[in-house]
């Protein structure tokens, strides 16, 4: 299906090596602006892709999937689980000049977990009670009951350090004008354009071999081919049905990368009809997934076997709905709908491959059961916050999202997106509620034992399909065209793409 050049990477993540030298500015071209440049802020993996150049956690979770320090050198955990005790580095500033110390990431965590900021990814360290300086580069985190995935959770972009005096100084305004630790300072940004990054020449670590990294949006995916081939950009996430036309360009290699996306379709179920099992049964029977992620997609998409992807620690496949339109017709005359009904379907545009035209094929299919499926889209950010409005705001009845489970663990794939603490402004977006999901998600959270966690979320697998708590789509490749000239950029399994390590020749 596609060319013979193309490279496809079977492992969760690859590093471009070719040969190193020093180089100007890398350009990177993404489909959509970036929220906010606040690490604490977005929910979005655009704005994570640039903000993990500026700003750093204390662990990283590797492409191979391992969890290793990062600002913390080390860790050690109480008998009980309760204590963690962080060693930090003692060799990291700011881009301003401060120092990096217990104090400052006392204050970022601080910041970070008061619910009052409305931080979207703060249930991710929600049992951490208290964060005490024990002296200038060793931090203690004082836990409510044991967290399995405490130090995975460490790992995710939105718990990254930020100093608090600057906070504090700027406010709104540190959303705009960020400063971190990461290898690349901020620089400018020109809203909906461009993010200007420059290398700190005071990192800490490793420097990268590229003077700057600038950021584009371009919401056109034939645009962004375009600039990729005339070398305006050097590096652009394209589309399936543009793989051939890059590909038979002798200075540009596509990388066929395996992420932990998860695309979905989720019901809203405090509103009719889908408070009914058998109506959101019949829409899984409707769609021809297979079709779709066979066609479509050009085999770049995975037809999804459960609520998480493959490659996440507690997967496991639960068997995907089969195509059956008569079933599905059957299904929805027992629900009360003979003649099938009319809803909204909300999409977005240009934010994953082929998201509007994947949209307008689950439309067809969902007409020919009775189904009258309106598509309705917006600009990205007024997306995300159209979907988050809590109950009595939120008037989405089903809409298409994505999510990837960047912490290799499937507490954060399962328990933002269905625990019913979690509703909007959360992330379970669907005001999905069963009490046994709950139980078995908080059970998993507080056994460290693995194989116990393991069939835990086995059981809220299998309950999510029998459910059909959403409709289950697939797990998406990341498609990514790079110059030949560019070497050692990183294509995360987490949807980012990262010039930490590269340059261009």
């Amino acid at each position: 299906m596609f060319h013979r050049s193309i490279r496809t990477v079977l492992a969760l993540a690859m590093t471009i090596t070719l040969s190193w030298s020093m180089a100007q500015t890398l350009v990177i071209a993404q489909g959509t602006d970036p929220g906010s440049l606040d690490a604490h802020v977005p929910s979005d993996s655009p704005s994570a892709t640039v903000t993990s150049h500026i700003f750093e956690t204390l662990y990283r979770w590797e492409p191979t999937g391992e969890i290793v320090p990062h600002l913390a050198t080390g860790h050690e955990v109480s008998s009980d689980g309760l204590v963690w005790t962080l060693s930090l580095r003692d060799d990291v500033v700011f881009h301003n000049g401060a120092p990096f110390n217990a104090e400052v990431v006392k204050g970022s965590m601080d910041r970070f977990l008061d619910l009052d900021n409305g931080f979207p990814f703060t249930f991710l360290l929600t049992r951490v009670q208290e964060v005490e300086v024990v002296d200038d580069f060793t931090v203690r985190f004082t836990l409510s009951s044991p967290f399995a995935p405490f130090l995975a959770h460490l790992t995710h972009s939105g718990t990254a350090i930020v100093h608090p005096d600057v906070v504090a100084e700027l406010g709104d305004d540190h959303g705009a004008n960020p400063v971190g630790t990461g290898p690349f300072r901020f620089e400018s940004w020109d809203r909906g354009s461009r993010v200007n990054l420059v290398r700190f020449d005071d990192y800490w670590g490793d420097m990268p071999g590229v003077e700057g990294v600038s950021f584009l949006t371009v919401d056109e995916a034939t645009t962004r081919v375009a600039m990729v081939e005339t070398g305006e950009v050097d590096v652009a996430r394209i589309f399936p049905q543009d793989v051939a036309r890059v590909d038979a360009n002798p200075d540009v290699t596509v990388y066929n990368v395996s992420g932990v996306r998860t695309i979905y379709i989720y019901f809203n179920q405090t509103m009719e009809p889908f408070t009914d099992v058998r109506v959101r049964r019949a829409i899984n029977y409707a769609v021809n997934i297979e079709e779709i992620a066979e066609f479509l997609h050009g085999g770049t998409a995975r037809p999804s076997d459960a609520a998480v992807a493959p490659g996440i620690f507690g997967y496991t496949p639960v068997g995907a709905y089969p195509y059956d339109p008569e079933r599905a017709r059957q299904l929805l005359a027992e629900a009360g709908y003979p003649d099938g009904f009319s809803t909204t379907l909300y999409s977005p545009t240009a934010r994953y491959p082929l998201d509007i035209q994947t949209s307008e094929t689950i439309q067809s299919q969902l007409a020919e059961v009775g189904i009258n499926a309106t598509i309705e889209t917006l600009e990205w950010n007024s997306y995300l916050e159209l979907t988050r409005r809590p109950a009595g705001e939120n008037s989405i009845t089903m809409a298409m999202l994505g999510w990837g489970t960047v912490t290799g663990d499937a507490d954060y794939g399962l328990y933002a997106l269905f625990h019913s603490s979690q509703h909007p402004p959360a992330f379970n977006l669907g005001f999905y509620s069963n009490v046994v999901v709950d139980d078995l998600l908080d059970a998993a959270r507080s056994t460290d034992d693995n194989s116990l966690r393991q069939q835990l979320y086995a059981d809220v697998l299998q309950i999510l399909r029998d459910d059909a708590a959403w409709l289950f789509l697939y797990s998406e490749a990341q498609l990514v065209a790079v110059r030949d000239n560019v070497e050692g950029l990183v294509i995360h399994p987490t949807e980012r793409l990262l010039a930490h390590t590269a340059s261009k020749n």
